[in-house]
């Protein structure tokens, strides 16, 4: 799946089931076959947070087709004391930390799925 947010496409992963939401990032890295992760989510408040995490990612939250918040540069956690990063929407992209800046991603732009 694609997923275009200002003219940055970017290829990413659908997360669907509970047990890979729970999973996320967790001990994982990008590669060559996708550098975003997509979860959908129901339309509510959520919170994510980092734990057994490797990389520092970039959380963003979308409701609809429109970035609510960004949480930037999130710190990998090795412990069950992680700092949790809230938002609200009905999905949520990670990608690897510092994109949004990279790409000049910011809250309120529009995102499509290809």
């Amino acid at each position: 799946m694609k997923l275009k947010i200002n003219d940055n496409l970017f290829n990413i992963k659908s997360v669907l089931t509970s047990k890979d939401t729970q999973n996320g990032m967790m001990n994982k890295k990008f590669d060559d076959s996708f550098d975003g992760m997509l979860f959908l989510m129901k339309k509510e408040p959520h919170s994510f947070w980092m734990k057994n995490c490797i990389i520092h990612l970039d959380i963003i939250y979308i409701d609809g087709n429109v970035i609510k918040k960004i949480h930037h540069n999130c710190k990998p956690c090795m412990s069950d004391d992680c700092e949790h990063y809230e938002g609200f929407g009905d999905m949520i992209l990670e990608l690897p930390g510092g994109s949004c800046k990279k790409y000049q991603i910011r809250e309120g732009n529009d995102i499509t799925l290809f």
